[in-house]
């Protein structure tokens, strides 16, 4: 897809700057750049000393951002590597913290509409879906290498799919006659799997498949549990994090890891000292999670099914690394 084709709508930009809450010299992180929305708006409300850090393991993102990027000059740092690498890159900059992150845990409109990126069931073409094209596995290796059994597991897990059994069972019967190579192939697989009934209401047939197998090539929960655990290290006193999701395993996992880190010592208050060693580094901004207006779901469909939530780092203690 051309740069100039680059178009996508930015979910929540508004309230989630509102939740950061950047200052004009701050440093802070957009941990998913994307079509490039939620980074400048972090650039222009952290404006005129500001600066943001934007990763992105999609070329052509980083790529897109060159075209619109001058008018910020040095105070936009643009990284190619996955999210999981933050504290490394934050180190590399000899950094010792940043002020903010904020991850749009959403596939851009560019990704999911480039039918050759393989990410659509609504169009033709090899069964890709890597996000970033410098890693091996594909779509296309889960499908015909992977056991009945790892994508059962891998279509109820990641895309709770409720035939994810027979489906599994219809790909290892298809791939024994001839190798499954195309998008359109699979769609016709899984639409044999669901009996007719289950397919008259609700989404694509293949939409729960195809959102699974995206998120096993681009191992997208391991690399957002890995981000969650590196935040409280990465964020300065006071700084916030905000997370969009847009399913509910990754919700779940950003909730828990904010409650997990809220924790304070749960000893009763008869002891002398504490056993616990539970010690709060965060606080939950947002109680519930900031969804949508429908004014934005009706400009971008997409949009429906993004949460928002946001936490603070308590101000560190003495000694804390």
């Amino acid at each position: 897809m051309s740069e100039e084709g680059y178009v996508h709508h930015t979910v929540l930009r508004d309230e989630a700057i509102r939740v950061l809450d950047p200052h004009t010299s701050g440093i802070y992180i957009d941990g998913t750049l994307g079509g490039g929305g939620h980074t400048q708006a972090l650039l222009d409300a952290c404006a005129p000393h500001g600066r943001v850090i934007a990763f992105d393991q999609d070329l052509q993102a980083l790529r897109n951002a060159e075209q619109w990027r001058s008018p910020y000059g040095e105070r936009l740092i643009l990284v190619h590597d996955n999210f999981r690498m933050m504290d490394q890159h934050v180190q590399r900059l000899g950094l010792p913290g940043v002020h903010g992150i904020l991850c749009d845990l959403g596939v851009s409109s560019p990704q999911l509409d480039d039918a050759w990126r393989g990410f659509s069931y609504q169009h033709d073409a090899p069964l890709d879906m890597r996000m970033d094209h410098r890693q091996s596995v594909t779509a296309k290796e889960l499908v015909n290498i992977r056991s009945e059994r790892e994508l059962a597991d891998f279509f109820f897990q990641y895309g709770e799919e409720r035939w994810g059994k027979r489906i599994a069972q219809f790909i290892v019967a298809a791939r024994s006659k001839s190798p499954i190579e195309t998008t359109e192939e699979l769609v016709a697989i899984i639409k044999a799997a669901i009996p007719a009934s289950a397919r008259k209401d609700g989404p694509h047939p293949a939409k729960r498949v195809f959102q699974a197998l995206r998120i096993a090539v681009n191992e997208e929960m391991a690399a957002l549990s890995e981000l969650l655990v590196k935040v409280p290290k990465l964020l300065l006193g006071q700084g916030r994090v905000a997370f969009i999701t847009f399913h509910s395993l990754e919700d779940r996992l950003v909730k828990k890891a904010f409650a997990d880190y809220a924790k304070d010592c749960i000893c009763p208050p008869d002891f002398p000292t504490c056993v616990c060693k539970h010690r709060a580094t965060m606080r939950v901004i947002t109680r519930k999670p900031i969804i949508p207006t429908e004014e934005e779901i009706e400009v971008n469909s997409r949009a429906r099914s993004a949460k928002l939530r946001a936490a603070e780092r308590l101000p560190r203690e003495e000694g804390e690394n």
